[in-house]
């Protein structure tokens, strides 16, 4: 939704007229927040469609909402393709069973699709994980997404993801895509989002306690992210029993970190903090809040810390946020994540990888110590990079890939 939601103010500036499908807001579990409308263009069409009630579906062990919208985004979809010409279509979303319809649409009515990988859709990555660890469903989802993926991908005419290692695996995979036009863009900073954030500060209850330095994560946890918390809370103990007052004045917030229903989401950062004796200073609130509650959340912050996951594919959509809010940043992630690139031509200091940082704890002790010490000021960026991440530019970005997935060319 985030990537739509950011390159809609800018598609016609680079010769695109956009209209848009999505499932009514009723019908999705997820947080809500409205005042993401105000950054869409007045202009934009947007259609939406129903989906089957959770309710009953979920009885039946069916409760994701792609499989509950489909035969209403192929009805709804179907009607618009009969009564106007559309040049090309684009599934920007992780619901990515909706992207079967791009095979049916592509038959029916000869109209190219672009797929915008966001995480990958079939994956072995789980595979040797034990059960709890693994998502719920995890047996029926892996063999259904290995049936649904090709059925898509092998089809589509263009591919943009966040990391090009998932376009090189979905390649590799696919033979029949290897000439396919494909593009890695990542998400796109958006300022127009923190002045909204800032305007509306007041309406958001603080989720973070006064009297303390509190470094702040928001998004989602996992096991898969504990390789790249540890040296955190080791580097925090560490300090806790040489410093205990000075230490004692921070706490670590992960908040967001289960897509369950609220009230329902199992913590997975927590019982990290208590192997280590440090769960007094570690705060996890495992239900999601909204995007602009998110936003003046980390303004509110003394630092900021983003954690990666062990998977070396992944890369942090969330990182854009975090940089417009100029906060003290720490990042540790697998040595051959793409986000290290990112932050590096940012200019973001203190950027770790979990698995080759020898020296790890003592440089975390000393973005700790500065703090506690209040010494960070207001963190600068390279003005070229805030340019080449800039919504705006990466939504120049995606256009190039539509004309050339119109066109064929790679």
């Amino acid at each position: 939704m985030q990537r739509i939601r950011t390159s809609l103010p800018y598609f016609k500036q680079f010769g695109w007229d956009a209209e848009v499908v999505t499932v009514d807001q009723a019908y999705s579990d997820m947080q809500k927040d409205y005042l993401l409308l105000q950054t869409i263009p007045a202009d934009i069409k947007i259609y939406t469609v129903n989906a089957l009630n959770k309710k009953w579906t979920s009885k039946i062990g069916f409760g994701n909402l792609a499989f509950r919208s489909y035969w209403f985004y192929r009805k709804k979809v179907n009607e618009l393709l009969k009564q106007k010409k559309f040049d090309l279509i684009y599934f920007s979303t992780t619901q990515f069973t909706i992207c079967v319809l791009g095979a049916y649409w592509k038959k029916r009515f000869k109209i190219p699709y672009v797929i915008d990988m966001q995480d990958p859709w079939h994956t072995d990555y789980y595979q040797d994980k034990p059960k709890h660890q693994q998502p719920s469903k995890y047996w029926f989802s892996y063999r259904l997404n290995k049936f649904l993926e090709p059925i898509a991908i092998k089809n589509t005419d263009g591919l943009i993801s966040v990391s090009e290692n998932y376009i090189i695996d979905l390649k590799n995979r696919y033979p029949e895509i290897k000439n396919v036009p494909s593009a890695t863009i990542s998400f796109g900073s958006f300022e127009p989002d923190m002045e909204i954030a800032e305007k509306n500060k007041g309406a958001f209850p603080n989720l973070l306690e006064l009297g303390f330095k509190n470094v702040v994560y928001i998004g989602r946890g996992g096991f898969d992210m504990h390789k790249a918390i540890t040296p955190v809370f080791k580097a925090f103990k560490q300090g806790l029993n040489e410093q205990p007052v000075l230490y004692g004045q921070l706490k670590f917030y992960f908040i967001g970190t289960s897509y369950a229903p609220h009230g329902k989401g199992d913590l997975t950062i927590l019982p990290l903090a208590r192997q280590f004796g440090i769960e007094n200073h570690v705060i996890e609130m495992s239900d999601r809040i909204g995007y602009f509650h998110t936003l003046a959340t980390l303004q509110q912050a003394h630092a900021l810390f983003i954690p990666g996951s062990d998977d070396p594919m992944y890369t942090a959509s969330k990182i854009y946020p975090y940089l417009l809010t100029n906060k003290p940043l720490l990042a540790i992630f697998n040595s051959d994540s793409p986000a290290n690139g990112v932050l590096q031509e940012y200019g973001v200091q203190f950027i770790y990888n979990y698995n080759t940082d020898a020296d790890i704890i003592e440089s975390i002790n000393n973005f700790l110590i500065n703090v506690l010490n209040e010494t960070f000021g207001t963190q600068e960026y390279d003005e070229g990079a805030l340019k080449k991440y800039s919504a705006k530019n990466l939504t120049s970005k995606q256009c190039e890939l539509f004309t050339k997935a119109l066109s064929g060319k790679v």
